[in-house]
């Protein structure tokens, strides 16, 4: 579904990215990991055409990436989750996830405002489907708070929500296990797990929980100063010495 080949990216003289070469299978999931700083972000960034590489591939389901704009990328069916969550504080949970099926309107603003039915429709639909998602995540119990009460740990999991509500192809995640406990981190690997079965999916994921990662994960590309170190079956990288030693020892797993 995904093909990176050869990308290079850099910032005032440094690398976030070098020669970086790999594939994600359709309906896989594919995590990216490494130590703090290694360009993991930077990947999807580029992905989601936030940043223009100076040399290299991406081309997803036959598309180049490369040669879209970042408004256009969610219309190939490309979505994903943020580090750093940015949701709307004064609408309700419900309302945020409702925004990830705007994209799918023909409406336009003026259509918005007077509110025929094609408006209602659209409506309906996004709604229908938002609550049909917070069932899936197992928060519709908060569907109606405001988005600035939420523990970041729920401001996460609403974020994971607005991105699978355009029932994408490839979905991008970026630190879905941040902020959340022990019993919540489970949970979510459960979660992600039926994802590509039940919203047919395909996930690339970065995270430093590695429990969960090597415990989601059929396939795991490590990055170390931008350049990959290690790809492989998460039982071979765990095993890789220099995985290990990128890591400085810490156990994987």
């Amino acid at each position: 579904m995904l093909t990176i080949d050869e990308l290079t990216l850099s910032f005032g003289g440094v690398r976030a990215i070098d020669n970086l070469s790999f594939g994600v299978e359709d309906g896989s999931i594919t995590a990216l990991i490494g130590p703090n700083g290694a360009g993991k972000t930077s990947v999807l960034n580029v992905i989601s055409r936030f940043y223009r590489p100076e040399q290299g591939q991406v081309i997803y389901d036959g598309v180049d990436i490369l040669r879209l704009r970042a408004r256009q990328v969610i219309r190939h069916g490309i979505t994903r989750s943020f580090q750093n969550v940015a949701l709307f504080g004064g609408l309700s949970v419900l309302e945020n996830l409702m925004l990830g099926a705007d994209y799918q309107s023909r409406t336009g603003a003026l259509l918005d405002m007077i509110r025929p039915p094609a408006v209602w429709r659209h409506e309906r639909a996004g709604r229908r489907r938002a609550t049909e998602v917070l069932e899936f995540l197992g928060i519709a119990d908060i569907a109606y708070r405001p988005a600035e009460e939420l523990a970041f740990g729920e401001r996460k999991l609403v974020d994971l929500g607005r991105a699978l509500v355009p029932q994408p192809k490839l979905l991008l995640l970026d630190e879905p296990a941040t902020g959340l406990v022990e019993s919540q981190k489970a949970w979510l690997t459960g979660l992600l797990r039926r994802i590509p079965a039940e919203f047919g999916t395909t996930l690339l994921i970065i995270d430093h929980d590695m429990r969960l990662v090597l415990g989601v994960s059929s396939r795991v590309v490590v990055m170390d100063f931008g350049r990959k170190i290690a790809d492989g079956t998460p039982a071979q990288v765990r095993e890789d010495p220099a995985v290990v030693t990128a890591y400085l020892g810490t156990a994987l797993g």
